[in-house]
């Protein structure tokens, strides 16, 4: 029998959460990998030969050391067995390019998260370029760390989500996902199918909705206050609750139940409250977790065309009214002075634009390739 440690993991990105799910795995036992395409974001890494890990509530923590650490895709894939990509979804197209000529029989990647349509668009990318190896591609629901980069070499846990749903493309092969994954990270459950998770997206709602509402506090403040904390005020939390109600919808008539964000909380976190406002606040491991410090920042130009946008598309394709979300995505698009609806991940960049409801769950669902 294979030791259950045996498994080699690689961990595309070397952010905050790559950085911390590296180390993680390293202190864990298992063989990692880091790669990042800007050799001298892990120089650093290289030279120490590892990362050191810190937690709240005394979580892991202690120096996780890395087998390798690269700039180079092939070598970062060339001994792995699962591919973590952790990288913003904005570059899931770079990497599913880049990874596209070195991926193997038997290799599974996940993205974490996929936000909503990244293993369609990364499925949709490696089959374009002629991929022919048995790949799992999967991605979860959300990330399993609640995490931030303290040092070039340095990463902190605040919070490991106790329940996160994960799903591969099709949802026919999960559970060979999830028995693989399972000795690192139990935490992870059978999502359903990829529909699920891309519609479970609690980033989509949470992330670009306070960023935006707290602008003018964020430019003044340089986001010196606590995001969930202070940035989380009734208003705020009824608007959560109305794009909340609208993604919901979106997914019911794609024929899915989806989590409500108050449902999403209890099985993340076990947090309850009366209200969104409630929960949100009862969360401990929101406090102190800081405001970005600027606007020009991942929650506007990664979850607004990666996650609300192809959420929104769904929406208008079937004939749901999602006026808040549009509401939200056209804000971004003014402060950012860009068309998140050209830029973002519309349905004809996923393949799925003139596909009816019973072919795009017979696609995910088993596989059955689209016309």
């Amino acid at each position: 029998m294979m030791d259950e440690k045996s498994t080699r993991f690689t961990v595309l990105g070397a952010g905050n959460g790559g950085k911390t799910m590296a180390a993680h795995l390293a202190l864990m036992g298992f063989g990692v990998t880091l790669y990042n395409r800007t050799p001298e974001h892990v120089a650093v890494i290289k030279m120490r030969g590892g990362i050191d890990l810190e937690s709240y509530d005394g979580g892991p923590h202690g120096f996780g050391h890395l087998a390798a650490v690269t700039s180079d895709m092939g070598e970062a894939l060339a001994g792995a067995d699962v591919v973590m990509v952790v990288v913003p979804s904005s570059a899931h197209v770079e990497i599913a390019r880049a990874a596209a000529p070195h991926l193997r029989d038997g290799q599974i990647v996940v993205l974490h998260p996929g936000r909503t349509g990244g293993a369609l668009e990364f499925d949709k990318i490696y089959r374009d370029l002629g991929g022919a190896a048995d790949v799992i591609i999967a991605e979860t629901e959300t990330f399993i760390y609640a995490s931030r980069s303290e040092g070039p070499a340095q990463a902190r846990i605040f919070r490991i989500k106790e329940a996160v749903p994960v799903a591969a493309l099709p949802a026919t092969r999960t559970p060979e996902v999830l028995a693989v994954l399972a000795p690192a990270y139990p935490q992870y459950i059978d999502g359903v199918s990829v529909l699920h998770t891309g519609l479970n997206n609690m980033g989509a709602i949470f992330h670009p909705t306070l960023t935006l509402l707290n602008a003018g506090r964020i430019e003044s403040t340089f986001g010196d206050f606590q995001f969930y904390v202070d940035g989380v005020t009734p208003s705020i939390a009824r608007v959560l609750e109305v794009l909340d109600r609208e993604r919901v919808t979106v997914a019911a008539s794609l024929g899915i139940r989806a989590r409500t964000a108050m449902e999403w909380l209890e099985l993340a976190y076990g947090t309850t409250g009366q209200d969104l406002n409630e929960a949100i606040h009862n969360q401990t491991g929101y406090y102190g977790i800081q405001a970005p410090h600027t606007l020009n920042h991942r929650y506007i130009f990664e979850d607004v065309p990666m996650s609300l946008v192809p959420i929104a598309a769904l929406g208008q394709r079937h004939g749901v009214s999602v006026r808040g979300m549009d509401a939200i995505i056209r804000l971004a698009c003014i402060i950012h002075r860009t068309d998140y609806w050209r830029r973002g991940r519309t349905l004809d960049r996923l393949g799925i634009a003139h596909h009816s409801v019973s072919e795009l769950t017979a696609y995910v669902m088993a596989g059955e390739l689209l016309a």
